[in-house]
């Protein structure tokens, strides 16, 4: 996996732009999910913990990172703890649920005591953009939704009609899924994962 070309510290980074440029010379326009993610909370672990317990975290995620995502994924730290994630020939719901693994690996390593967790904005191309830079734009609202949603989460980018494999589905459907998610105390990527599981046990 190619991360920040190659890189493997804390002081590296890359903007929004060459991120772009990255994802669009890997993937030519092809299909792809492009997540932006960042730790929920950092800000108040590094003023309540210290700088030290703070890049420990930062430490466990981008080993979490490095050590969950497929070889073939284009990750740049885009500043912080923010980092943003291509995943080429996927799509949104596999993205959702890849993430949501990378997500509870992740909460499963403490730091003095302190669980840590994630959220994820995710788009896909198709059904959510064209261009790269408006598939981070599309990512970033999902991210800014699953914040206010509480974090700790993966979240994709919500328009009139989003795509789903071959299927069509409402912002009203998509609000009644987190509605659900949040009663059952569940992620998103969970009852995905659940519903096709009994699907595919009606077919065998």
């Amino acid at each position: 996996m190619d991360i920040n070309m190659n890189w493997r510290g804390h002081a590296a980074t890359i903007d929004v732009a060459g991120f772009v440029a990255k994802v669009d010379l890997a993937v030519a326009g092809g299909a792809v999910a492009v997540a932006l993610t960042d730790l929920d909370r950092f800000r108040e672990l590094n003023e309540t913990k210290g700088r030290a317990t703070a890049q420990r975290a930062l430490q466990i995620w981008v080993d979490t990172l490095v050590g969950s995502l497929p070889e073939d994924a284009i990750v740049g730290r885009l500043g912080g703890d923010e980092f943003g994630i291509a995943l080429p020939n996927t799509s949104a719901e596999n993205a959702l649920i890849l993430l949501d693994e990378v997500r509870a690996h992740l909460s499963d390593h403490p730091v003095d005591g302190r669980v840590i967790s994630a959220t994820f904005g995710v788009a896909a191309r198709p059904p959510h953009a064209t261009g790269t830079d408006d598939l981070i734009r599309c990512a970033n609202e999902a991210l800014s939704r699953g914040k206010r949603q509480g974090g700790g989460q993966v979240a994709i980018y919500v328009e009139e009609k989003m795509v789903l494999k071959s299927n069509y589905y409402s912002r009203g459907s998509l609000d009644r899924l987190s509605r659900l998610a949040g009663h059952l105390n569940r992620t998103e990527a969970s009852l995905l994962r659940e519903a096709l599981d009994d699907l595919f046990q009606k077919l065998h």
